[in-house]
């Protein structure tokens, strides 16, 4: 049996599976919103590293014990997905049934600092080897048994661990994602764990929604994909990250600005430009004139519920992409950037919860991660060295995320930065090399 240089680094894998320390009870469920339905067939995959300090003496049976009073708080991500049998529904709902969430060990045969040089230099490729640390699974075809949440837990030969939370999108956004794993952390210091997160118990409705005359321009429309919930793209994705210093954010927005203005663009809109303006450039055939933002809301988060709470808008340009100014597509995000949230919730309302939609590369999608406690988990006092999130059932036109780096302790959000990019195989490269060039000679005023 032949295997690849990147199954080589890998071995040992065990498969288990941790649930809640105490029965959550019978029939119980949790109703997905509308919102959260419409992100179904999308999953955040994230991967944590941490020096051997932070883990040494961390067993196996170490990581389990504090993991029963952890997912006590967490019901729903302990669950399994249900379809109503009436013929008029088929609604998914989730069972809180305590069967837990997958736990995968793994060895590798590198070190983290030699692991990390090959993702930094793409010997293997950089999402490749990502994905030897996340699991890929998706939910589906068989609805019952398919875990929503898999954590793995990967030792380096140096002593160093990488963490894998790979997090249905249904669940809950990249936010709620993080405040699931932090938890982990408080849990295993000793800390009292938070309030038991909210139940939906009630599909929730608007009355009667309105028939649109078309789609948002957020999402597309994809499938049937039946109960195995993945989307299939016309070619193949790929993903890749760089860094940007603090240093370079402010110089960023002092090109973009001019050096004696008075006003300042926000980093994320700052980015967003520029890079808008070279997937203009390094694209073949129609340039892109819509695109897709996802931002936090803080007001539309609950304390103590996951869910999926970000703002999602869309906005035009009736100019040319590439020979506008990036200052001139920033300011047209702030400014004319349209909330479609309620039109995507009337369409899954309307179809009873089974539509098959994608947000994240229907159209470019630019996604502000920039306020996520992406640096929460830590381990015996220790914060991770460095944490790379990811999306799959990405469409074809990509997703752009801004990622906080390990250094960004920054009120003000200029600290540093991280792009990841996931994109067509044949321009993520180009547009990496383009982008970094641009962050490092641009002048735009």
């Amino acid at each position: 049996m032949a295997f690849s240089k990147e199954e080589t680094l890998i071995y040992g894998i065990k498969l288990s599976s941790v649930g809640p320390g105490r029965v959550t009870g019978q029939d119980v469920v949790h109703e997905p919103t509308h919102m959260d339905l419409a992100m179904k067939l999308h999953y955040l995959r994230a991967v944590y590293y941490f020096k051997s300090e932070a883990v040494e003496g961390l067993t196996t049976t170490r990581l389990k014990e504090p993991m029963f009073t952890w997912l006590n708080q967490f019901p729903a991500a302990c669950g399994r997905f249900r379809q109503r049998s009436d013929v008029e529904s088929g609604r998914p709902y989730i069972k809180c049934n305590d069967c837990g969430v997958r736990f995968i060990e793994a060895q590798c045969v590198k070190t983290l600092d030699e692991w990390m040089e090959m993702m930094e230099e793409g010997e293997y490729g950089g999402s490749s080897l990502h994905k030897l640390l996340v699991s890929n699974q998706v939910i589906g075809p068989e609805l019952l048994f398919s875990p929503l949440v898999l954590l793995q837990f990967t030792r380096f030969t140096c002593g160093g661990m990488s963490v894998g939370l790979s997090w249905a999108h249904v669940l809950g956004d990249a936010f709620s994602a993080a405040d699931f794993i932090n938890g982990l952390g408080r849990i295993m210091a000793g800390q009292q764990p938070l309030k038991l997160t909210q139940l939906q118990t009630k599909i929730e409705s608007y009355g009667s929604p309105p028939e649109p005359s078309k789609d948002p321009l957020s999402v597309k429309r994809v499938g049937p994909v039946g109960d195995h919930w993945m989307f299939s793209n016309h070619c193949k994705m790929e993903a890749a990250s760089f860094h940007l210093s603090a240093t370079q954010v402010s110089q960023l927005q002092s090109k973009l600005c001019g050096q004696n203005s008075t006003s300042q663009i926000p980093v994320f809109e700052s980015l967003c430009g520029v890079i808008w303006k070279t997937v203009a450039k390094v694209r073949n055939g129609p340039e892109p004139r819509t695109v897709t933002i996802v931002k936090n809301d803080p007001r539309a988060r609950k304390t103590g519920s996951l869910g999926n709470g970000q703002v999602i808008s869309t906005v035009k340009a009736d100019f040319s992409v590439m020979e506008a100014n990036p200052k001139e597509l920033a300011e047209l995000m702030i400014n004319q950037a349209v909330d479609e949230r309620r039109m995507i919730e009337a369409v899954v309302e309307r179809e009873k919860g089974l539509s098959d939609l994608i947000t994240y590369g229907a159209n470019l999608t630019f996604v502000d991660l920039g306020e996520a406690n992406l640096y929460g988990l830590e381990l015996k006092g220790e914060k991770p060295a460095n944490v790379s999130y990811t999306i799959d059932g990405v469409g074809d036109e990509g997703v752009v995320l801004l990622l906080p780096g390990p250094k960004d302790g920054s009120k003000d959000g200029n600290g540093e930065k991280v792009v990841t990019l996931v994109m067509p195989e044949d321009q993520v490269m180009v547009l990496k090399v383009e982008l970094k060039t641009e962050f490092a000679t641009c002048t735009y005023v």
